[in-house]
């Protein structure tokens, strides 16, 4: 059992929690996730690791309420514990020799972009950051994003916060400037897709993080198979991380929404709707 040390909501959808996992903590590095099941009869859904404390041996976790594991996790309180929390998973970022950056982030992929922005700050890399949301009520980790960046840009759907757009905006006036080692760009898959058509344009070698369906993290299930670069990748084991211009972002799109149903009625279960 994984017990919770602390919980916080981050804005009304998006929570954090920072749970007690020394074996984790000793081996976790920016890029990996881990895959949790609350209990014996629930789902085992992957969370990126937003943070470690490896003297504490604690992992910090921040997720969505989405679905009905979602929803039953952010029903959890400090003190309660998760059944199983199995990490690190996935290939670790890649950061060698990495001297500037722009890190893109959209919705929930901010918590993703947050252990890596971090990292890059850490070894004196030259970073900004361009992060977009729907609106000013789900911004969340804007300051410590500014802490760690050169230039930071903030996107509202609606304009209610920061510039009113997309992500693409900012970034492409910030590819106009200045070509970077990498932009890395986690979030929705179409705005991926997106940064990555931008991206192509002006040559700028991208790496986006893709969470499609998974279930066990070894690559033995092939639920989170991709087709990147022509061929299929497993995203627990040969990722997540990928080359941005060889993703099929189509493919991934629609494989995402295969279970659409199933997760809606799932959820009016839960909500006994």
């Amino acid at each position: 059992m994984y017990r919770i040390i602390k919980k916080e909501q981050l804005n009304p959808v998006v929570f954090s929690m920072v749970v007690a996992a020394p074996a984790v903590a000793k081996k976790a590095l920016p890029g990996q996730f881990i895959i949790l099941r609350i209990d014996e009869r629930g789902e085992r859904i992957p969370l990126t690791i937003a943070g470690f404390d490896r003297a504490a041996g604690t992992v910090r976790i921040i997720f969505q309420t989405v679905g009905s594991t979602t929803h039953r996790l952010a029903g959890l309180e400090e003190g309660e514990a998760i059944l199983d929390f199995a990490g690190p998973l996935g290939k670790a970022s890649d950061l060698e020799g990495i001297k500037s950056a722009a890190v893109v982030g959209g919705g929930l992929g901010a918590a993703i972009c947050y252990p890596l922005a971090r990292a890059l700050n850490e070894t004196g890399a030259e970073l900004d950051v361009v992060l977009g949301f729907r609106t000013k009520e789900l911004v969340f980790l804007e300051n410590e994003f500014r802490s760690l960046s050169g230039r930071f840009f903030l996107a509202t759907d609606d304009g209610s916060a920061g510039e009113k757009g997309f992500v693409t905006s900012p970034l492409s006036r910030l590819l106009g400037e200045r070509k970077y080692d990498v932009v890395y760009a986690v979030g929705p898959l179409q705005m991926m897709k997106n940064v990555a058509l931008l991206t192509k344009e002006h040559g700028q070698k991208t790496v986006v993080s893709m969470n499609p369906i998974m279930i066990d993290g070894t690559g033995m299930c092939g639920g989170c198979r991709l087709t990147v670069g022509g061929e299929v990748k497993f995203a627990c084991v040969d990722g997540p991380e990928f080359d941005a211009h060889a993703v099929d972002f189509d493919e991934a799109i629609a494989r995402c929404a295969m279970y659409a149903k199933e997760e809606r009625d799932a959820l009016c279960r839960l909500m006994k709707i």
